[in-house]
C-alpha cells in the first residue's frame, strides 16, 4: 500500500467537503483534526490550490522589534574588539555611539553569530547582593601579582590596590622581587597620594604580616600601618573570595594589558601600566558600579595625610655599625641581621620589651629585650666560654 505524503492527505480531506458535499465537523473528525485547521485548508486550497497544503515555515512574515542591520553589525564589531565584552558592555559602548539596543538583543545577535556560548553562561541569584563598604576610602584591599614578562626572560611583581568602595586602584606599582621595601615603599606611594584609609585588607604574605611568626613580630607594613592609624584585617587561610575584587580587578589586568605583552624594561613596562591604570579609573566603565567609572565614584574621598617618618634623634634610638659577620650589639645583647649588612648603619629603637632594627626605612627584625645588665657564661661570638677558659 503506497503512503500519502501530507499535501495529499490534506487534499483528499478538502475533496471529501468540496467534491463529496460532506459537513466540515464530519470530516475533521474522521482526520483527527480541529475544524479550524480543515477550515484553514479550504481557504489554503482555494488561494494556492495543491501548493497552499504543503507544510510552510512558520516563521514570520516580518517582526517588528528585530535589531536594525546597522545595530547588529555595530554589536559584532565592539564583540571583536575585546572578546571578553559582553551584552551589557556592548550596550554601554553602543549608546556612546548613539545607538540604541537591549541586553537581550544583543545576546541574541550574539549567539546567532556563534560568538557566546549560552552553555557557560551564569545566572545572578536573585537574592544575590554585592558586600560593599559605604563610602571610598573606607577599606583598600591590597595584593601582589606577578606574571609580568620582560623580554630578558625574568619576571615582575606587582602591588595591586582598590578602593573597595569605589573599585578605584589606588596601586599598581611594579617591582623585581616580592620584597618587603618594594611593598612598602609602594603602599607608603599610595598613602601619600590619595590619603590614608581607615582599614587594609590583605592575604596572610609574610611582607604584609608577622602575626603568624614564632614569636609573632612587627613587620615594616604593619607599622607603617600602626603609625597612620590604619587597621590591618587579614583573610581567612586559603580564602582568596575574601579580596573578591583585588582578584577580579587581577582579571581585568591580564585579560586587558598583560595578555601575550613582553616589557623591555621595568620602566617601560611601568609606564604602560600607568596608561592602563588611568583609563581603567576615568574611561573603562565598571558593571560593577552600574557602568559608572571608579574616578566617578571615588570622587570626594576624604584626603586624611600621610604621617611623617619618625624621629630617630629621642634617647630610646641608638646607631650601631653591623659587624663583618651580620651582628648588631645594643643592651648587652647580640643580634644578627644578615651578614648581607655588614657595614651598614643600623638604627636600634630600644623599648621597655622589644628591640627593632632599622636600615633606611625597612624592619629587619624586633626581638625582645633581656634583663639589662652583662648576660654572664656567654662568651662572645667565636670565643670560648669561661668554664672552658679555665680547663685549659
Amino acid at each position: 500500500m503506497k503512503e500519502l505524503s501530507v499535501a495529499e492527505q490534506r487534499y483528499k480531506a478538502v475533496l471529501a467537503v468540496i467534491g463529496d458535499g460532506r459537513q466540515v465537523s464530519e470530516v475533521a473528525a474522521a482526520w483527527g483534526v480541529s475544524r479550524q485547521t480543515l477550515h484553514a485548508w479550504l481557504s489554503r486550497y482555494e488561494r494556492d490550490g495543491l501548493e497552499g497544503l504543503v507544510d510552510r515555515s512558520h516563521r514570520p512574515l516580518s517582526c517588528p522589534h528585530q535589531m536594525d542591520p546597522q545595530v547588529e553589525v555595530a554589536v559584532l564589531e565592539a564583540r571583536r574588539r575585546p572578546p571578553e565584552w559582553g551584552a551589557r558592555r556592548i550596550v554601554h559602548e553602543l549608546k556612546r555611539q548613539g545607538l540604541s539596543a537591549s541586553e537581550s538583543g544583543v545576546y541574541r545577535a550574539l549567539r546567532r553569530a556563534a560568538l557566546i556560548d549560552p552553555a557557560g553562561r551564569r545566572r545572578r541569584q536573585r537574592e544575590w547582593k554585592r558586600w560593599e563598604r559605604a563610602r571610598p576610602n573606607e577599606l583598600w584591599q591590597l595584593d601582589v601579582v606577578g606574571g609580568i614578562l620582560l623580554r630578558d626572560g625574568s619576571t615582575l611583581k606587582c602591588l595591586t590596590g582598590v578602593d573597595d568602595y569605589s573599585r578605584f586602584c589606588v596601586s599598581a606599582r611594579l617591582m623585581p622581587r616580592e620584597r618587603t621595601q618594594p611593598v612598602c615603599d609602594a603602599f607608603t606611594l599610595a598613602l601619600n597620594t590619595y590619603g590614608v584609609p581607615e582599614q587594609v585588607l590583605t592575604d596572610n604574605g609574610k611582607v604584609f604580616t608577622g602575626r603568624f611568626n614564632t614569636p609573632p613580630v612587627e613587620v615594616l607594613f604593619d607599622a607603617i600601618c600602626r603609625r597612620n592609624g590604619i587597621e590591618h584585617l587579614l583573610t581567612k587561610p586559603r580564602s582568596p573570595t575574601t579580596t573578591g575584587k583585588i582578584e577580579r580587578f587581577h582579571r581585568s589586568l591580564r585579560a586587558e594589558f598583560l595578555s601575550e605583552a613582553v616589557f623591555d624594561t621595568l620602566a617601560d613596562a611601568q609606564a604602560r601600566l600607568d596608561a592602563w591604570v588611568a583609563a581603567y579609573n576615568t574611561d573603562r566603565p565598571h558593571q560593577g558600579l552600574g557602568m559608572d567609572t571608579p574616578a566617578h565614584r571615588y570622587a570626594g574621598a576624604p584626603r586624611r595625610p600621610a604621617a611623617a617618618e619618625p624621629d630617630r634623634s629621642g634617647p630610646e634610638w641608638v646607631a650601631r655599625k653591623v659587624s663583618t659577620v651580620g651582628v648588631v650589639c645594643v643592651s648587652w645583647q647580640q643580634v644578627s641581621v644578615g651578614k648581607h649588612r655588614a657595614g651598614e648603619r643600623c638604627d636600634v629603637h630600644v623599648g621597655p620589651d622589644t628591640l627593632q632594627f632599622w636600615i633606611g626605612n625597612e624592619l629587619l627584625r624586633t626581638v625582645k629585650r633581656e634583663s639589662s645588665g652583662p648576660v654572664r657564661n656567654k662568651a662572645p661570638l667565636g670565643g670560648a666560654t669561661s668554664r672552658n677558659r679555665t680547663r685549659q
